[in-house]
């Protein structure tokens, strides 16, 4: 006979990170009234957290590297673009699309812990990598007290 660790709130847990995910892609699309409202997409972001530095990898094919713009503003990162919505011939007589085409807009709140000064972004076959230093902590030390 098996024993089956029973969790009662496993149910409820994954409930509330699926209604997160909702909120956070809502909270990332209407994050910023001018931009974001008029966006058209979300690309789809990877976020890995190293121990001197975060990486940020966005799903962005057919979009030139160079025409992102990436600005970090008072501890928000913020990435838009546009992917341009390609040509349909005239001989054509159906299609379907299911690639998002137009403006894009992404935003993240960072930690007080990175090192703005030192971000760095690449793009390369259709990923974008964004990557953000760490600052060094300040480690904790020892004070002697001097007696007279």
């Amino acid at each position: 006979m098996a024993l089956a660790r029973y969790e009662p709130w496993d149910a409820l847990n994954q409930l509330h990170r699926q209604i997160n995910r909702i909120f956070d892609t809502q909270t990332a699309a209407n994050a910023e009234v001018g931009s974001s409202a008029t966006a058209d997409w979300i690309p789809a972001a990877d976020i890995v957290e190293y121990g001197d530095r975060f990486v940020l990898k966005f799903d962005v094919p057919g979009v030139n590297a160079s025409a992102i713009d990436i600005t970090l503003d008072q501890g928000v990162l913020t990435i838009t673009g546009e992917r341009p919505a390609e040509a349909v011939g005239n001989d054509v007589e159906r299609s379907r699309r299911e690639r998002p085409n137009g403006r894009f807009h992404r935003r993240f709140t960072l930690p007080d812990t990175v090192d703005a000064a030192a971000v760095n972004a690449k793009g390369r076959d259709g990923i974008l990598e964004v990557t953000i230093p760490k600052q060094a902590k300040a480690k904790p030390r020892r004070i002697e007290v001097v007696t007279n």
